[in-house]
């Protein structure tokens, strides 16, 4: 499993893959290794089989702390161990996605029965898929989330060949429009399509029968920048997780350059330091009624703010990148906030235990 991580971390994804399926046949159960006191919290992370983004990245969370974590990967159809090591409390790590719901539903199931509170019911997980999202969030104040849907190829291709509308196929998307492959992250398969005519050279670089799209939103800021934030809840409060700036719409953190420039790391640092009585101030209503309807313990969004003010959405999961693993004399300013969130998990997960309830 070790083999997995690093392989995937390298870039080889697939090899990552083949490790992980050998590992699954040989164990479904995995221990954290870090040291703990003689009564740590223990924790249960119902985790599914795939890629490095397919679970809450729940070992950086809790890494080097007083918990040991238990990750169990549900494989659907396979059954469940009748003998599970103790935990305090469980925690569901699967992310939305089409490959996932198979184990978000088998977790369902369990969670009537579990002898322990379960966190992140699989339900509400669910709710995080693009086509949902932005029809929970359409009518948050102060906030824009696109209509996105889903489309297969065969219909974008009629689109393309203008044998039929956007109109016809779905209200509020018109062009320019966003296409990314179905259960795309990071960017990949992630294109701007101005014209039909686009549609067809898109497709023949890509395999994939499905496709989300929507329509284009530009937040280009007043400089001509554009800006992208992750933010992350626990327990209902936000916190900020990073922010890339770029100069171009298409942006991931990695591939910002926040590495080579100083001004940029310094308005990050700044976004970071003033995240409470800045960025969170001025949309406190949009965010806080982002947590009311998602009502998840743990999850996350990437967002940009538009010139008029409003919150813009790209998308939100459990299982977004979040770590503290940033080069110290590149980002001094990062690690105490990103152990800030850290302890507010543990705290919440301490809280909500079987542990948190017998001493309240």
């Amino acid at each position: 499993m070790d083999l997995c991580a690093i392989e995937q971390l390298l870039g080889d994804q697939a090899a990552g893959l083949r490790y992980q399926r050998e590992a699954l046949r040989l164990e479904r159960l995995y221990r954290s290794s870090w040291p703990t006191s003689s009564r740590p919290l223990h924790v249960l992370a119902f985790m599914a089989p795939g890629h490095i983004g397919t679970n809450t990245p729940i070992e950086f969370l809790l890494e080097c702390s007083d918990a040991v974590l238990h990750m169990f990967y549900v494989v659907p159809g396979d059954g469940i161990r009748s003998s599970l090591p103790y935990h305090d409390i469980a925690f569901v790590a699967a992310c939305e996605s089409d490959e996932n719901r198979e184990v978000l539903a088998e977790i369902e199931r369990l969670i009537p029965i579990w002898p322990r509170p379960v966190l992140n019911q699989p339900h509400r997980i669910l709710n995080l898929a693009r086509e949902k999202m932005y029809s929970m969030l359409q009518t948050v104040e102060g906030l824009v989330m696109p209509t996105t849907v889903r489309i297969d190829r065969l219909a974008l291709e009629r689109i393309g060949c203008r044998v039929m509308s956007i109109g016809e196929f779905v209200d509020d998307v018109t062009f320019p429009l966003i296409a990314r492959p179905i259960d795309s992250h990071a960017g990949h398969g992630l294109v701007k399509l101005d014209e039909p005519s686009s549609i067809a050279t898109y497709l023949a670089d890509r395999t994939e029968t499905g496709f989300f799209i929507s329509r284009f939103v530009d937040y280009c800021s007043s400089d001509g920048l554009f800006r992208k934030y992750r933010i992350i809840w626990v327990d209902g409060h936000p916190y900020p997780c990073h922010m890339a700036i770029a100069d171009d719409w298409k942006i991931w953190y990695y591939n910002a350059g926040m590495t080579a420039s100083a001004a940029k790391r310094d308005e990050e640092a700044r976004f970071m330091s003033t995240f409470d009585t800045h960025f969170a101030h001025r949309h406190s209503k949009a965010l806080a009624t982002i947590a009311e309807r998602v009502g998840l313990e743990y999850f996350g969004i990437d967002c940009a703010e538009l010139r008029d003010g409003r919150l813009l959405v790209f998308e939100g999961g459990n299982e977004l990148a979040v770590h503290d693993m940033d080069p110290p004399d590149l980002y001094p300013y990062k690690s105490p906030h990103m152990q800030k969130l850290f302890a507010a998990f543990r705290d919440m997960l301490k809280s909500k235990s079987v542990i948190g309830s017998a001493a309240s």
